[in-house]
Formats: structure tokens, sequence, C-alpha cells
């Protein structure tokens, strides 16, 4: 399964070329993975990925420049890889014609109040898996199940 987020252009996203600055998209990356981790837990009472998680590697292939337009871009995201203390999340930023950014990101839950990292729990697990996809991206998950 995938994740689609509507990502609104911003002005302020521009560049000089009227193209989406680079460093842009790293925001949009990031607007999509909160809008997805969070479709698990606070609404339902869930306190899985409430407490907070830092991101540990971003990769990004720029495939084509994104002219600013009123009309949103879609965030795809699903999840490639899910180990013990880690995830990694990829993504594309498109249209439904064109391919802006293909990226991935490895996210570490984090403990903020113990000031380290944490395991993932199984509730979070099961959430990831139903999003796993780990033959669309180069990794593999580590004791992945077949859905």
């Amino acid at each position: 399964m995938r994740h689609l987020y509507s990502c609104p252009l911003r002005w302020s996203d521009m560049d000089a070329f009227g193209h989406v600055n680079n460093a842009v998209f790293i925001r949009y990356l990031e607007e999509a993975r909160i809008d997805f981790m969070w479709r698990l837990a606070p609404g339902e009472g869930s306190t899985s990925f409430s407490g907070g998680s830092v991101v540990a590697r971003h990769e990004i292939d720029y495939v084509r420049p994104l002219v600013h337009r009123h009309a949103p871009v879609t965030v795809e995201s699903w999840v490639t890889k899910i180990g013990a203390a880690s995830m990694t999340i990829a993504y594309e930023i498109k249209d439904e014609d064109a391919v802006y950014v293909r990226a991935s990101t490895v996210v570490v839950p984090y403990d903020f109040a113990q000031g380290r990292p944490r395991r993932i729990t199984a509730e979070e697990k099961s959430f990831l898996a139903e999003y796993l996809d780990a033959g669309a991206g180069t990794e593999q998950q580590e004791g992945a199940v077949a859905a």
C-alpha cells in the first residue's frame, strides 16, 4: 500500500528561476512523513510515533525541475525496510505524468525524555508492514513476512 499526500506549493518555495528550490523538497518529504506516521497514533488513543523521531539519513535524486504553480504536487510514500530501531521510507514527488524527485529517509524513533533512540514497537511494526513494498526500493526488510 502507498500513502498519498497532497502537498501545496508556496510562493516562498521558488528559487530565482521560478522552480521549487531543491532544499524545499526536504520539507515536502517531512510534511508527507508526518502525515503518514500520524495516521496511526493520536486520534486512535495510541502512543505510537508520538514520542518523536529523528532522521538519520536522506537520499534524494532530483529527476526534473518543478515549476511553481497553484496546484499541489503529490508525495507518494511507502516503507522499504523495517528494522529493530529504524525504518526506511521511500518517496516520489510527482504528478500524474511526471516524477520530480525520488528519495528515501531512514527514520529512528527517539525517546526525547531519555535522550536516546528507542526500538520500534509491535504496534508500529504492524502499521508499517501495511505500507511495506521492499521490492520497490533497493533495500529488503529484515525477517520480512509475505503479505
